[in-house]
């Protein structure tokens, strides 16, 4: 019988290589997925901190606050006068800086004691403007600061009286678990990776074989049908885990593209992350062809085994999301489920944390017993006579 499975890997291996458009996209679209989502990230952290090194404030109506617009020159910001139509313009996201609204009696307020009304005005529908809201609430906050000891100082009252309490802030999260939070996205498109890479070649050769005809004579050969499945599902798995394996080293050159030095600094993948990645990948990639072989096989055609594979696709695109939705930390369960499992260790790896075994077990055992499951299925489908 191994000797028959080796000839039937041999045989479904050059087949899903021979189809060089279809083996090219998916290649590329594996290899290209890490320097692109790095690339993506990279010019979003590198805009953001390029608008924060600028520490330009757009104001409207600073003439009339002389003390205001000496304190935000004293922190190094450059004050630019706002567009005329700054509220349509935040609107279309067409201006990327919240504008800081200061009324006219501004001076004359501050002098008879009273605090004047100052408008924050931006749109939580421009992401470039909520980005920069928290630094000027900041600066705001610095200056009513400012004023107070001031004033406090004239009376001859020391600020410290009005402490009750002293407060200092202190982060648990070390630079590994910070530079993780980056890296969320990384386990996520990996994943999707490795099941696009085995979907075409399962359905192909069961599904596809069936559709053109090539099946029944296949099955008419004298090789046990757990051979012919066994073989199937070698090669079927072998691409999926090359893809597994492409898609995960491809982060290490596409860490060069990061145009961010904090980004390059904290993000850690390496080779021992790579490889771990690797080692978690490489069971799911077996479980999800073995998976999309059984669907496919009760297929009559590749079309319709392609809508019939949309609710493994589903169901992979949206159990990593659990880890994301859930707040109260990873759950037991958690290791317990393909995709969110792999998920949630590729995660403790970014973070830089040991990988029992009794957590790898657990989604280790799953991937095998849904594997077997699936090829039984697949081996008792093409003894049956449903394929007449």
């Amino acid at each position: 019988m191994s000797r028959a499975a080796l000839t039937v890997y041999r045989k479904e291996l050059v087949d899903a290589l021979r189809d060089r458009r279809t083996l090219a996209v998916v290649l590329l679209s594996s290899v290209a997925i890490g320097p692109l989502v790095l690339l993506l990230v990279s010019s979003l952290v590198a805009g953001v901190e390029k608008r924060a090194e600028a520490r330009v404030i757009v104001v409207q109506g600073l003439a009339q606050a002389p003390s205001l617009r000496n304190y935000l020159e004293r922190q190094s910001y450059t004050v630019a006068a706002a567009p005329a139509d700054y509220e349509q313009q935040l609107r279309d996201s067409k201006l990327g800086d919240p504008v800081l609204r200061v009324p006219s009696t501004f001076e004359a307020d501050l002098a008879r004691g009273q605090a004047p009304l100052v408008e924050l005005v931006g749109s939580s529908a421009n992401q470039r403007a909520q980005t920069g809201s928290g630094a000027i609430l900041r600066l705001l906050r610095g200056y009513n600061q400012e004023q107070a000891l001031l004033r406090l100082a004239t009376r001859g009252i020391a600020a410290s009286q009005l402490e009750a309490v002293r407060i200092e802030e202190r982060d648990l999260a070390d630079p590994a678990s910070r530079a993780a939070q980056l890296g969320t996205m990384v386990p996520y498109f990996v994943l999707m990776a490795v099941l696009y890479g085995a979907l075409n070649a399962a359905l192909d050769t069961t599904a596809g074989e069936r559709e053109r005809g090539s099946l029944e004579p296949l099955l008419m050969n004298p090789s046990s049908r757990r051979a012919l499945v066994l073989g199937k599902w070698g090669a079927v798995a072998s691409v999926a885990m090359l893809i597994a394996v492409l898609s995960c080293l491809s982060f290490l050159p596409g860490q060069w593209l990061l145009r961010s030095e904090v980004l390059a600094a904290m993000f850690r993948f390496g080779f021992g992350e790579a490889a771990a990645f690797i080692a978690l990948l490489l069971p799911l990639a077996g479980a999800l062809s073995a998976l999309l072989m059984a669907i496919a096989i009760r297929c009559r055609s590749f079309k319709e085994a392609q809508a019939n594979a949309t609710v493994v696709m589903l169901g992979v695109s949206l159990l990593p999301l659990v880890s994301l939705f859930n707040q109260e930390g990873t759950a037991a369960w958690h290791l317990w489920l393909p995709a969110l499992a792999q998920t949630t260790l590729m995660g403790r790896v970014l973070k830089g944390e040991a990988l029992p075994w009794v957590d790898v077990l657990p989604s280790l055992a799953v991937c095998v017993l849904l594997t077997l499951l699936a090829l039984g299925f697949v081996v008792r489908t093409l003894r049956s006579a449903a394929l007449r």
